[in-house]
């Protein structure tokens, strides 16, 4: 048998092990991963052994490479449609590939947004004492909606997003917001300007709430950096396994090459 000079497995006929031990992965993985279409078939000896070639390996590289920047259940998706054999399955697969990139896009697009909302809210002065209050820290919804440019009934709709979440008055009943209710407001004002969705707000102002309010987050911004980043070059790799995938694949590679 030869071998592989990209992994140093054997590239001829290869048994579970062989491709379990290049990855760290149990030999039951292996099975589950041809089970799950993310490996082609394999050949069976007379005594029903299972049998693995180059393709195998190449197959299990790609799919191991994409995980880290798909997702294992978009990858999973890739391989399956890698080894669909009806028309267009290719093309899923690229398309999926395509609704992953376009994701890590709007990520980037969002962590952009979050960092200007923030800039903005320090030139405002998100802390500044709020005029019109039921008392220190506390502004009803009239002055507040003032305050922003909006009307009152736009906050009552942040509120049932889930963008703000104002207390009581205990003797009026009227909504009461504190401190980290206007800046909740004030950042979902900004990224509304900036165009996004309610349902795109509020897990950016969960994380606000997360982390403790704007200094903290900011804390976190290199490293949303970072994780983003790292998804883009995973992305990268993740495709040069499958091309090498798909051209062993369309060379007809013999079993025992």
């Amino acid at each position: 048998m030869g071998s592989n000079p990209q992994s140093g497995v054997r590239v001829g006929r290869l048994r579970p092990v062989d491709l379990a031990r290049e990855h760290g992965l149990s030999t039951q993985a292996i099975r589950n991963y041809e089970a799950d279409g993310i490996l082609p078939a394999a050949d069976r000896t007379p005594h029903g052994y299972r049998t693995y070639t180059a393709l195998h390996a190449g197959a299990l590289r790609a799919f191991l490479a994409l995980v880290p920047g798909h997702g294992r259940q978009t990858a999973t998706s890739i391989m399956r449609a890698v080894h669909d054999r009806a028309a267009g399955a290719l093309d899923e697969a690229f398309r999926l590939i395509d609704e992953s990139h376009a994701q890590l896009l709007d990520d980037r697009r969002t962590l952009r947004a979050v960092e200007s909302a923030l800039r903005d809210l320090k030139s405002l002065g998100a802390g500044a004492e709020q005029a019109g209050g039921p008392g220190p820290g506390g502004t009803f919804i009239g002055p507040l909606a003032d305050q922003l440019g909006i009307r009152p009934a736009t906050l009552r709709k942040w509120e049932h997003a889930g963008l703000v979440r104002p207390g009581r008055d205990r003797q009026t009943g009227y909504r009461v917001y504190d401190e980290a209710d206007v800046r909740d407001a004030r950042l979902a004002h900004q990224l509304r300007r900036g165009g996004y969705l309610l349902e795109q707000i509020a897990p950016l102002i969960a994380r606000v709430r997360t982390a403790g309010g704007l200094e903290p987050l900011e804390a976190t911004l290199s490293d949303w950096h970072g994780r983003l980043s790292a998804r883009g070059r995973a992305m990268l790799k993740g495709a040069a396994e499958l091309e090498a995938y798909l051209r062993i694949s369309a060379s007809g590679l013999p079993d025992d090459s």
